[in-house]
């Protein structure tokens, strides 16, 4: 139920914003409906599936720890209460200073499966959380690759410059299914009326779809790349060989059921996703650990 409510709560929030954005930009630059005169008025579609792509993005970026905190359960370490909790703090405050961030919160979250997730607005503004599976099948080393790996995300934007893609493309999505639906809307059903019919909104809905699963195999593409960035991060912190090791010790998760909330799976270590190519693996937001652990076994021993 928690879950629910944090999706329709981000949603509602995101439908308030767009349209009160939407008229006032429509307001100080004049643009009308989107609909007139028989067809598209394409200066006000544009800024419409501009404002509805990068703004509801944009929204989600700015309460992605909020969200994370909620949706996991994090619990942020205020004060440690044992030496667990103060080598957590001392680890990622030490990685952090080496790529010159500010301190991230740090936080643990309660869930069987070994798993971590970096999120936030901005690389000084940050959280990184552990799980308690994590910390219980997990050495010490193994932990403070996985720690290096999630700074490597902060350190290199990827929270903001994911958020920024998702904008761009389903603004692209919007815009082409309205031109494919006012096509097919004038040229096949031949409505001649100002106002869209039938053929506009099924077919706008029917490309929405179509479009938004190639934008989102190419928003999952641009993840699978961040991995590898943060996985080589993560051996420049910490070590290759505890990088590696790291990975390895998340083989086991892989034949269990996913637990992480579905909006938090492209910002953890692991998406307990299994090996080999596929269509579905057009959509998985993490590389394969083969595929990882062959990448980092390139890099140079430190």
């Amino acid at each position: 139920m928690m879950r629910i409510g944090l999706f329709l709560l981000t949603n509602l929030a995101v439908i308030i914003v767009c349209s009160i954005a939407f008229a006032v930009l429509s307001s100080v630059f004049g643009l009308g409906s989107v609909h007139a005169g028989g067809g598209l008025n394409y200066a006000s579609l544009i800024v419409m599936c501009l404002v509805w792509g990068m703004v509801g993005s944009l929204i989600s970026l700015f309460m992605s720890k909020w969200l994370a905190k909620k949706s996991t359960g994090t619990v942020v370490i205020e004060t440690p209460r044992n030496a667990t909790e103060q080598w957590l703090i001392d680890t990622v405050a030490k990685q952090a200073r080496a790529v010159n961030i500010g301190m991230p919160e740090v936080g643990i979250f309660d869930n069987p499966q070994p798993n971590a997730f970096a999120t936030g607005w901005n690389k000084n503004s940050s959280l990184v959380a552990v799980s308690t599976g994590l910390l219980h099948t997990m050495t010490a080393d193994e932990v403070e690759a996985v720690l290096a790996h999630e700074i490597g995300h902060v350190a290199n934007g990827d929270m903001v410059t994911l958020a920024l893609i998702q904008g761009v493309v389903n603004a692209f999505v919007m815009f082409f299914a309205r031109i494919i639906g006012n096509f097919v809307d004038r040229a096949i059903f031949r409505n001649e009326d100002d106002a869209p019919g039938i053929g506009y909104f099924v077919t706008s809905i029917v490309m929405d779809i179509l479009l938004g699963m190639l934008a989102s195999a190419i928003v999952m593409w641009f993840s699978r790349r961040r991995e590898f960035r943060a996985d080589e991060m993560g051996a420049k912190l910490a070590s290759r060989d505890k990088m590696i090791s790291a990975l390895n010790a998340l083989r086991p998760a892989e034949s269990r059921p996913d637990t992480m909330p579905e909006g938090m799976r492209a910002f953890a270590i692991s998406s307990g996703q299994s090996q080999g190519f596929s269509i579905a693996s057009l959509f998985r937001s993490h590389p394969t650990l083969d595929d990882r652990i062959a990448a980092l076994q390139k890099l140079p021993q430190n």
